[in-house]
This record gives C-alpha cells, structure tokens and sequence, in this order.
C-alpha cells in the first residue's frame, strides 16, 4: 500500500469514483474527512459516513427521477391538501399514502365537482407512490386515449397496453371532462382490463358513476369499466363544494 500525499488522495478518490461512478463520494470525500478528523473517527466510521451519503443522494435522485417520469403537470404533495375545506376523510388518504392498496393492486377512484380537489389528491398518491419506490404514470383520460389511438394506428398498440400494464400506479385524472368515441372507449377498456386486480388505476371523475353514460357511449362498456375501477377499490368523494372558489371570494374581500 502505497502512501499518499492528501492532493494525491484527493486525486486517487476522484479517479476511482469517476470509474466507479460514485459522484457523491467524489463531491463529499474532503468535506466528510474534515468533519471526520474534528470528531476523531475512525477509519471506518469515516468510510461508513462517505458511503451513506452517497447511498442517501442515489435515493434523492431515483426519487426525483422516478417523479419526473410520471409526468404529473405540476407538483402536489398530500400534506399541502387542505382537509379543513372539504369533505375529504384525513385519515383514510393517510391509509393510502401508506401503499397498502399498491401492494393488491387496489383501484381508487376519487369523485366531486371541479375545484374539490381531486387533482391534487390524485398528484399526491402519485407522488407519495414515486417516493415509495414505485412507478408511476400520470395522464388525462384525453391524453391517454389519444395515445392509444396513435398508437393502434401506427400498430404498436399491443406494445403500448403491455407498457402501460406494468406501471405501478396509472393515475388517470379528469374522466369526465371530455366525451370518448366508441373507439377511444374501447381502447380505454383495453388499458383497464390489462391492470384488473394486478396494478392499481387511480381515477378523478367530476360524474358520479350513473352519468359515466354521457361520456362512454356503450353501455356495457360504462358498466365494465366501473366494475373494474370499482371492484375492491377505494372511492373517495370530494364533494361539490368549490375550495378554490372559496379561495378566491376570501381573496377578493380582503382586497
């Protein structure tokens, strides 16, 4: 074993990092080694400490990625909901937050009018899963029926159902907002019937499921898709009472 001057350590640590890909170690070696010699560790206790933080910053960084993949439009975290101004159960989105019904690919549908906060409720499991170690996809169902139908025009739909089938969460928001054709319904079946009982879908609707008829034109198809969102699942209504008009009205009094 050779002995090293410290640049010429420095030197060593930041090659075999590089080659190691290590980029934690190679940022936080010298500062970890100061704070080691003030409290006098040892060797070990010294190493131990390097490698947690760059076991820590791999965690950071595959949940930001794992966030960045799911392609939420922007970032809600469930500790921001605000449960005071609504009729949202606290304790039961704190079951879920949990990743118990991941686990048995469980469906959550949440229902209410605009404004109630589904979206944000929605954003937040997502982002609650993609922390857990999940992954996520999050889409409208607009997008993902368009997606589906340029998929099965280009014949690459089989790939596309296989892809979104192995998501661990499928966070589908805003049913309800645009009507479907027969096709784009269909297909949205096909997505559905491919995570029954093995992966979870979590939907926001602003119908209840008696008016899932304005939007899916076939009747049967209504019923076996909400069978299927349905079928031991989680169903959380938001209510009708808008909380970002309340905001809004509050705002403008104080003006």
């Amino acid at each position: 074993m050779t002995k090293l001057s410290d640049s010429g350590a420095a030197a060593a640590i930041g090659a075999a990092s590089r080659e190691l890909h290590l980029p934690t170690v190679r940022d936080e070696a010298a500062r970890i080694a100061e704070v080691a010699q003030r409290q006098r560790m040892s060797h070990l206790g010294y190493l131990a400490e390097v490698l947690s933080a760059e076991v820590d910053d791999r965690a950071e960084r595959r949940r930001a990625r794992r966030i960045t993949e799911a392609r939420f439009p922007r970032l809600k975290r469930l500790g921001d909901f605000d449960y005071q101004a609504g009729a949202v159960d606290e304790g039961r989105i704190a079951l879920l937050a949990s990743g118990s019904y991941l686990d048995k690919g469980e469906p959550v549908v949440l229902l209410g009018d605009s404004g109630t906060g589904k979206s944000h409720l929605l954003i937040g499991l997502g982002v609650a899963a993609c922390e857990q170690g999940r992954a996520v996809r999050y889409l409208t169902a607009a997008q993902l029926v368009n997606e589906l139908t340029e998929a099965a025009d280009e014949r690459r739909l089989s790939r596309l159902v296989v892809r979104y089938g192995r998501v661990d969460l499928l966070c589908l928001d805003e049913l309800g907002y645009v009507q479907l054709d027969a096709r784009g319904s269909e297909l949205l079946f096909q997505i559905v019937t491919e995570r029954e009982e093995k992966a979870s879908v979590a939907t926001a609707s602003n119908l209840p499921f008696s008016e899932w008829g304005r939007i899916i034109p076939d009747a049967r198809l209504v019923a076996a898709i909400v069978d299927r969102l349905t079928f031991n699942g989680h169903i959380i209504e938001t209510g009708s009472d808008s909380y970002r008009l309340k905001a809004t009205r509050t705002q403008k009094r104080r003006v």
